[in-house]
């Protein structure tokens, strides 16, 4: 497979997985095509062409030195200096592939966020109460990602004639998806429930034996779930401490979700919902995983680093 068709395929993964559907992630692109239509010359000059294509914005290739059949990749949940020397270092590495985003990824990271919007409507909140709390946490983590020195890794990969790419999103919504068939499939009753049924999928039970297993951050073992909702395991990074309320109000009882900040913490409790936090660089993994399977199954030899619990399921 070439670095485009490895792309193309991730990002086809995470469309697939999407709980919104097809229908809608065309609906959106359509939406931007018309956008960019309208917009001066000036504008359309500087533009950032990916976004007519690509759902997933903040998942980008970074860096093509020779688009050559992929036979050996390099995958991580972080990728910076240390793990490009490394990929240098081993000389045999076609790919490096990251989880999280760097370089236009990590810029455009606050653009995928919408997809929380639509969590938080599927669960039950009002689609005008989901846009209010969520908008603001969207205008918040752009501004926290503008000062980052985006390209320091990228301007790396590129001194040192490597091939990077990254697959954040696509790859969360792998997770999710995963996440949600299991719950869907073990109804659980009581929070212990859900910890049993993540603690036996085996990224998670890796991650028990280094400390960073699943927790309950507010709850008991034998609180009832009530209504599960997966909030927090896609849509680019923590939701608005605002939500709870609305997630309340809608009816939720627990969440499930990668991490959690103290701020969030405090509001879930002081609005009643329990919170399940499964973990996560796990998560990270098992949504890598699911996805470096299907380039495996192509005869890709996979080497994982940089915190990548490598689990095969095929």
């Amino acid at each position: 497979m070439k670095i485009k068709e490895i792309f193309d395929l991730v990002i086809n993964l995470g469309i697939e997985a999407d709980f919104r559907g097809k229908d809608h992630i065309e609906k959106n692109l359509k939406k931007r095509k018309e956008k960019y239509e309208n917009l001066s010359v000036e504008k359309k000059e500087i533009f950032d062409l990916e976004a007519l294509s690509n759902p997933y914005m903040d998942s980008r290739i970074y860096n093509i030195t020779e688009d050559k059949d992929v036979k050996k990749i390099l995958a991580g949940i972080d990728i910076e200096g240390e793990e490009l020397f490394l990929a240098d270092k081993l000389g045999d590495i076609d790919l490096v592939v990251a989880h999280h985003p760097e370089g236009k990824g990590l810029a455009w990271l606050s653009d995928v966020m919408d997809i929380q919007i639509d969590i938080l409507n599927y669960y039950g909140v009002p689609i005008n109460q989901a846009e209010r709390v969520t908008k603001e946490r969207i205008s918040e983590v752009a501004r926290s990602v503008n000062a980052a020195n985006h390209d320091r890794a990228v301007d790396m990969a590129r001194l040192l004639n490597i091939n990077f790419m990254n697959s954040h999103t696509p790859c969360d919504n792998l997770a999710a998806n995963f996440l949600n068939k299991e719950i869907e499939k073990n109804k659980p009753e009581y929070l212990e429930d859900i910890i049993k049924i993540i603690e036996s999928i085996p990224e998670y039970k890796e991650a028990i034996k280094i400390g960073a297993g699943p927790s309950l951050f507010v709850g008991s073992p034998d609180n009832r779930c009530g209504k599960i909702a997966l909030t927090e395991i896609t849509g680019g990074t923590e939701g608005s401490e605002k939500m709870y309320e609305k997630m309340a109000q809608a009816g939720i009882g627990t969440i499930i979700g990668m991490h959690m900040s103290e701020r969030n913490k405090k509001e879930a409790e002081a609005n009643n919902i329990n919170v399940v936090i499964a973990g996560h660089i796990s998560s990270d993994s098992l949504g890598m995983n699911l996805f470096l399977d299907e380039l495996e199954k192509q005869g890709i030899e996979v080497i994982p680093c940089s915190g990548l619990i490598r689990v095969k399921r095929f």
